[in-house]
């Protein structure tokens, strides 16, 4: 198997059990903060459990990185996953998803502004349809009273973009570390706003699956498959997420979406794949 075709199976899988996430989210019932206070601990035990056990140099791992920027990047993509999670338990499953799906607008943006990158001209037609498609979903929840929702899922995308385009910059940041750190970051931002952290058995039982296995495994997989492929073939690996969180919760949940959200999601969904696959076939041209 050549080193292409083992990062594409790889970021596959890690994608696939990735979009599994939103299904365990929604089978709980308890408020987003204390979710994400009892995933946050878990997530550093797997993660600090993974480094001792293959990586016994962690002190190195930490302390040869840019300390400051990995706590920065850290507090950025914990308070993105308690948006995500927040988003969740406010809106539908697949606004949240096709709201993310979105990233690749905000990592522009933020590049731009931050490192003065030029912004391409198909990322700039790529975003205005991104753009319509987000308007369309908004319209329609702005029609029913339930923007809350997806004012997080806005706020969890921006955040995870603005970490992202740091971690480009600092490549030596250790992802295992990162994700390590963004669970601690993500109990105390919960700790600090949440009013009770009560929580049954079978809920913290779900949390603890999700936690110690499902999220680390997935990050772990599209870790090691990232290193194989560049940056159009991960964005268009990451609709499966898009495409199939939805459909896990619409299985298992009969959680259906809005005819606003289908129109939308397919704009952004069209968009993504469209700019994916003409970034690739420029790439291939050079």
């Amino acid at each position: 198997m050549s080193n292409n075709a083992k990062g594409l199976a790889l970021t596959s899988l890690g994608v696939l059990i990735m979009s599994l996430e939103s299904l365990f989210v929604k089978l709980t019932n308890i408020d987003a903060l204390t979710f994400c206070f009892y995933l946050g601990i878990f997530i550093f035990i797997s993660m600090t459990s993974f480094l001792i056990i293959k990586q016994k140099d962690i002190i190195n791992k930490i302390t040869s990185t840019s300390f400051p920027m990995l706590i920065i990047c850290a507090t950025l993509m914990g308070s993105s996953n308690v948006f995500f999670i927040s988003g969740l338990k406010n809106t539908s499953v697949a606004n949240v998803v096709l709201i993310f799906g979105t990233a690749a607008l905000f990592s522009s943006l933020f590049a731009f502004l931050i490192y003065k990158e030029r912004i391409t001209k198909n990322i700039i037609l790529a975003s205005i349809f991104m753009i319509i498609g987000l308007v369309v979903i908004f319209v329609d929840e702005l029609s029913l009273g339930g923007m809350k929702g997806n004012l997080f899922a806005l706020l969890s995308v921006c955040t995870f973009s603005l970490a992202f385009v740091f971690l480009v910059r600092y490549k030596n940041i250790s992802r295992v570390v990162l994700t390590a750190c963004l669970g601690i970051s993500m109990s105390i931002i919960s700790l600090i706003f949440s009013d009770t952290l009560n929580i049954d058995l079978r809920t913290l039982g779900i949390i603890a699956i999700m936690g110690l296995f499902i999220t680390p495994v997935a990050r772990v997989l599209m870790g090691n498959g990232t290193k194989y492929i560049n940056a159009s073939e991960v964005t268009l690996l990451m609709i499966i997420e898009t495409v199939m969180a939805p459909v896990w919760v619409w299985l298992f949940l009969n959680e259906i979406p809005s005819s606003n959200t289908f129109i939308g999601g397919f704009i952004i969904v069209f968009t993504l794949i469209i700019n994916s696959l003409y970034t690739l076939r420029k790439g291939n041209i050079k």
